[in-house]
């Protein structure tokens, strides 16, 4: 079974139509996203009718959680807060719905799929994990592979049970062995933060444990120009066309 693993899409559809075109033509068997599917981009609610359309299952992330939880909003950063204000105000109330009751995690085809961090966390992220603490999630982790996003940031941590493994991952086919453990970053559809415009995803071969990591070019330009066309804040267009760092709280 061949699966496609998206993350972080933030209401970028001209992104997610890329990504879902690519997707039709190498005939995928089926596709999971990993939250933060809305917010930053203008068209979320669009993002959310496409992916309800394809039928595709997806985890809750961040954004998810603060329009389930308001109380959630003072985590962000205040340009993430007034894109998020922005973002729930586009939202119908059936998408408000379908967000509230998204899961915390996925465990699909022996795979685990999460946001933030294993077994189910939505805000932590990768690097703040101590290596003896993440060891110890990798220990615990029941699956082969958990999958995870909200770095926007490619990237692939390995355990072999003696040593613990931390690479990028870059665009191309990669093999994964079956006596290790992974946290396979997916990076970004719709907001890069690796320097880089294009629109990331994974492609996960179950039968030859195989890893692809696909880059797309898309018209970022004309998602920048509705994201201030909307109000959201100007620094989310400029973001798709130069990538940014990952330290930026979101």
């Amino acid at each position: 079974m061949k699966i496609a693993v998206l993350s972080d899409i933030h209401g970028n559809l001209e992104a997610l139509q890329t990504v879902l075109a690519k997707i039709h033509a190498l005939r995928l068997d089926e596709v999971v996203c990993l939250g933060d599917n809305i917010g930053y981009g203008p068209d979320s609610q669009a993002v959310m009718d496409l992916l309800a359309e394809h039928k595709i299952a997806s985890v809750l992330g961040n954004h998810e959680m603060a329009v389930k939880n308001r109380a959630s909003l003072e985590w962000f950063n205040p340009m993430a807060q007034k894109a998020l204000e922005i973002t729930r105000s586009q939202l119908s109330g059936p998408a408000v719905s379908k967000i509230r009751k998204l899961p915390f995690f996925l465990v699909k085809h022996g795979l685990r799929f999460v946001h933030g961090v294993p077994p189910a966390n939505v805000f932590l992220y990768l690097f703040q994990v101590p290596e003896k603490k993440l060891i110890q999630k990798l220990d615990r982790l029941q699956e082969h592979i958990c999958f995870v996003g909200h770095t926007h940031d490619l990237g692939i941590i390995s355990w072999d049970g003696a040593c613990l493994t931390r690479d990028k991952l870059v665009p191309g086919v990669c093999q994964l062995e079956e006596n290790k453990k992974y946290i396979i970053n997916a990076g970004s559809v719709g907001q890069p933060r690796d320097g880089t415009a294009a629109a990331k995803f994974l492609v996960y071969d179950t039968q030859t444990c195989q890893l692809s990591v696909m880059a797309l070019d898309y018209p970022f330009a004309d998602t920048g120009r509705k994201i201030i066309a909307a109000g959201i804040p100007k620094m989310y267009a400029e973001k798709l066309a130069v990538g940014a760092e990952a330290a930026d709280k979101g």
